[in-house]
């Protein structure tokens, strides 16, 4: 009797098997959205380590007149969604040929005495040229999901791949001398350096979107704090768009920050903010 029990409850027991291994049904849902950003450059950078016999340039840059410096910018942000998880990538990539400059020190490294900056006097005409990319990619859940407002909370990594050239000139060179071996370095009054590095940040935020009434206006948000080793970095985002049946054109304004610590890195910090103008395409 057992067995004709088990037997009997076999089709109702394979078509519970059946209805757990469906797949899901709920579709993906993807945007792209090409933008322009244009953003202005504040910061500072350095070119160690000092080489023997000279010194290394630190220099301050400061873009005023954005567009006078952006050479060449690319920029897209794209988003892939199921359910309530996400997964989604942003591309910057910007080219400022020439941007205002000055040397503000120069450092000399005297082997066990160690380093010391000194300054770099008046400045006649220092240019740096800047390029690179930033790489955002995150994965996330959606913890809020109401018709008027969402929130969704993010997680994953950041990368700031830059290259700089300086070509300074100043009023006078540089000429220093350790009191203890009587080693003489020199920094030359025209010069030019040349660097790159890549930096990688770990990162948590969140963004989201809120209606404005009952209108096809909305608020747009995002915030993300991160970092390594070494390096803090943070980004925060707020604008205005409007939504369409196929997609949103949103304007905001992006503020973007790193700083590092530690000898002989490119960037010890530097800030990228302006407004931002997207057309997101959704499908």
């Amino acid at each position: 009797m057992k067995r004709w029990a088990i037997f009997a409850a076999m089709p109702a027991l394979l078509a519970s098997f059946g209805t757990v291994a469906q797949p899901d049904e709920t579709p993906w849902k993807f945007s792209v959205m090409p933008y322009l950003w244009l953003p202005s450059v504040d910061g500072k950078i350095s070119y160690g380590p000092p080489p023997p016999g000279g010194g290394s340039a630190n220099v301050n840059i400061d873009t005023a007149t954005i567009l006078d410096n952006l050479d060449f910018a690319f920029m897209i942000n794209g988003e892939a969604r199921k359910g309530r998880w996400l997964i989604g990538t942003d591309v910057i990539y910007l080219n400022f040929g020439h941007v205002d400059s000055s040397v503000r020190s120069a450092t000399f490294d005297f082997g066990p005495r160690g380093r010391i900056d000194v300054g770099a006097g008046l400045d006649t005409g220092t240019q740096s040229k800047l390029k690179g990319w930033l790489w955002t990619t995150v994965g996330g859940y959606a913890a809020v999901q109401d018709p008027r407002w969402n929130l969704d909370v993010l997680g994953g990594f950041r990368l700031l791949s830059l290259d700089a050239t300086t070509n300074w000139q100043l009023a006078a060179g540089l000429t220093v001398t350790d009191p203890f071996s009587g080693r003489t370095a020199v920094f030359p009054r025209q010069g030019s350096a040349q660097k790159s590095d890549s930096v990688w940040a770990g990162i948590v935020g969140a963004k989201g979107r809120a209606k404005l009434g009952g209108s096809d206006w909305f608020v747009n948000y995002y915030a993300d704090v991160g970092g390594w080793s070494n390096l803090l970095t943070w980004q925060g985002v707020l604008g205005v768009g409007y939504a369409y049946k196929w997609g949103d054109v949103i304007l905001d304004y992006r503020y973007l920050y790193y700083n590092q610590s530690g000898q002989d890195k490119l960037v010890d910090w530097v800030s990228f903010g302006g407004f931002a103008l997207g057309v997101n395409f959704r499908f």
